[in-house]
């Protein structure tokens, strides 16, 4: 049976690999990416170094097979993000900006958004000021260990003070939504084609 466990650094390459191999809505995104970091460098990485304590690993007996990832307070982690993690990659990855976005390959979409990062409103952070991603590769998937890592991550939260937890997914990926709903989460805006969740903790 899976454990769940805290991080540790020799995780990190798994993070990695897990991010890319459910980045399509759930499904493997490898063919999609000619960097393979590319989307870990935005969704799980930054988490496992700057907060370590607030990232919790699924493990069976083939390893890590899932991850939930995210800060207490996300206003704070996203200035540290500015700082510390952001001009690290920057030199490396071209900006987009200046090309027709239709032309955009995948791997410069995730380019643009490591030389522009998306911000969450004032209006969400007021109320859920922690935020989550969560990934499971398929053999993971479906066998309630998605309910059992937020279980342990919001539990997280709440000893470390947050008053609320938010996520955004994409209106294509029914199944997130529905696990969110089934969860307890609850709507609380939609940008374009991204719902946005959130949970009251306590």
């Amino acid at each position: 049976m899976p454990e769940i466990r805290r991080y540790q650094p020799s995780d990190l390459d798994t993070l990695y690999r897990i991010c890319l191999e459910t980045g399509e809505a759930g499904k493997d995104a490898t063919h999609l990416y000619k960097d393979p970091k590319l989307l870990g460098y935005v969704y799980a990485a930054p988490y496992a170094v700057l907060s370590p304590e607030t990232v919790f690993i699924a493990a069976d007996e083939e390893g890590a097979g899932g991850y939930i990832v995210g800060p207490v307070d996300t206003a704070s982690f996203d200035a540290r993000m500015e700082k510390e993690w952001w001009p690290t990659l920057r030199p490396f990855l071209a900006d987009p900006k200046d090309k027709p976005y239709k032309t955009w390959t995948r791997d410069e979409r995730m380019s643009y958004l490591i030389h522009h990062p998306a911000r969450t409103t004032e209006r969400i952070l007021d109320r859920y000021p922690s935020h989550l991603h969560i990934n499971l590769l398929p053999r993971l998937q479906g066998k309630g260990w998605g309910t059992k890592l937020i279980d342990r991550w919001l539990a997280e939260m709440k000893a470390r003070g947050s008053p609320g937890a938010h996520l955004g997914v994409g209106t294509a990926n029914e199944r997130a939504v529905g696990f969110y709903k089934g969860y307890g989460f609850e709507e609380v805006e939609r940008m374009r084609d991204v719902i946005w969740y959130g949970i009251k903790l306590g």
